[in-house]
């Protein structure tokens, strides 16, 4: 479809990672697809931990090959206490291996995952990309009409809103959003060191926060420093040469010598969820879906978890004859998506209060439950798998493969 077609079947908002991935995968499904978003750079260094199923989706996309090269294996994650409280949790060491795996999942800067996707998304035939954005978006009953910048408008039965945490789509639609701001900061930046990081990534849990080491290619790390936004700012502050010693210094020198590279980013940490993840028209995707800290490498790859399942109902539906904007195509997205966000959004909260708590009960059962995870290796095994997917995805993605029409019996 071109850019003189009445309506698209979709209209993806937004190009950050979420957002290509999805107009791509749409398009892929046999949606008439828009994209509407700036080709630009990416604004910034921050990087990616891609786990479990997000890299598959990513073959799936026929994106993978071309960004792998410049992302660095997973292997093994480590938690280490690194507070002086009273009760310290013990080390723990999560090896891919343990589960049969050769990799966790890969660290890949977002402007090196941003750029094969874009290539990618060039070369769709049923994707029509709209270099500008949207200024007004209108739900109707049968369409959702979208005016531009530009002075130019489209419109389309269901509208993909990967327009971030201050999402236009969701506000046109009417969606409701929980914030809580969380008290702290996070300031990311990347180093070179002196030592390999031998493909392991190590957090080290601190009384304000946690901050990870996380490998890239070659001897460089990307670092995730959370704090107390007073202490993200002085560090933000640091001259280079400084924040190189107070990075070593965190790190107990386990890299060896660190060498902050050019640029670094701060940003407040909050929790958001909307009340829908779906409404008038218009599906969530991304961070217009959830907004949670950088603990756990989950928000990326929630967002590419919402691109592929907004991608096969839409498939599924079209196949059907349905209208993809319609409720009953929302509601399975809405179901599809709200245990997964729900949970791991949860899990992000509990650890970060756990961490942050003086109480003494909670630093006991804080402690407890990290020794057991160390010591139990069923359990082990079980956090390592929930971490990279949730486990009822893999059951849902085989019904979905029986019920496709290749594999119906009836």
């Amino acid at each position: 479809m071109n850019e003189n077609s009445s309506i698209f079947d979709v209209a993806v908002v937004g190009g950050g990672p979420a957002g290509l991935a999805a107009a791509i995968a749409l398009a892929q499904s046999g949606a008439n697809t828009a994209l509407v978003a700036r080709c630009s750079p990416y604004a910034d260094n921050r990087t990616t931990a891609l786990l479990g199923g997000s890299i598959d989706f990513l073959q799936r996309l026929e994106v993978w090959p071309t960004c792998k090269a410049r992302a660095a294996e997973l292997r093994v994650m480590r938690l280490v206490d690194d507070t002086d409280r009273l009760i310290r949790a013990p080390e723990v060491k999560f090896s891919c291996d343990e589960i049969g795996l050769d990799v966790f999942g890969y660290n890949i800067e977002n402007r090196t995952l941003v750029s094969a996707l874009e290539e990618r998304a060039a070369v769709q035939s049923a994707l029509t990309r709209f270099d500008d954005e949207a200024a007004k978006i209108h739900c109707m009953e049968d369409s959702v009409a979208i005016a531009l910048v530009s002075g130019k408008s489209l419109s389309a039965r269901l509208v993909v809103a990967a327009d971030g945490r201050h999402s236009l789509c969701r506000e046109a639609a009417g969606i409701k959003v929980r914030h809580r701001d969380l008290g702290q900061a996070a300031l990311t930046f990347n180093v070179g060191h002196s030592r390999s990081h031998r493909n392991i990534s190590t957090e080290f849990h601190t009384t304000h926060g946690p901050c990870v080491f996380v490998p890239l290619p070659g001897d460089r790390s990307s670092v995730v420093w959370v704090s107390e936004p007073g202490e993200v700012d002085q560090l933000m502050a640091l001259s280079d040469e400084g924040l190189s010693e107070a990075a070593e210094a965190r790190s107990h020198s386990i890299l060896g010598r660190m060498c902050v590279e050019p640029g670094r980013s701060r940003f407040p940490l909050v929790i958001e969820q909307p009340l829908s993840f779906a409404k008038a028209r218009v599906a969530l995707v991304g961070e217009a879906a959830h907004v949670v800290p950088p603990i756990g490498a989950q928000g990326l790859n929630m967002g590419l978890r919402d691109a592929a399942d907004i991608a096969d109902i839409i498939r599924e539906a079209l196949a059907a004859g349905e209208d993809p904007g319609s409720g009953g195509v929302l509601g399975r997205y809405a179901s599809a998506r709200r245990p997964d966000v729900v949970s791991r959004t949860l899990a992000i909260d509990l650890a970060n209060r756990s961490l942050l708590s003086a109480f003494l009960p909670v630093q006991s059962l804080r402690a407890g439950g990290l020794h057991l995870i160390g010591s139990f290796g069923p359990l082990r095994r079980l956090a390592m798998r929930e971490g990279l997917a949730p486990s009822w995805r893999a059951s849902q993605a085989a019904r979905g493969a029986r019920e496709t029409p290749a594999g119906r019996s009836e």
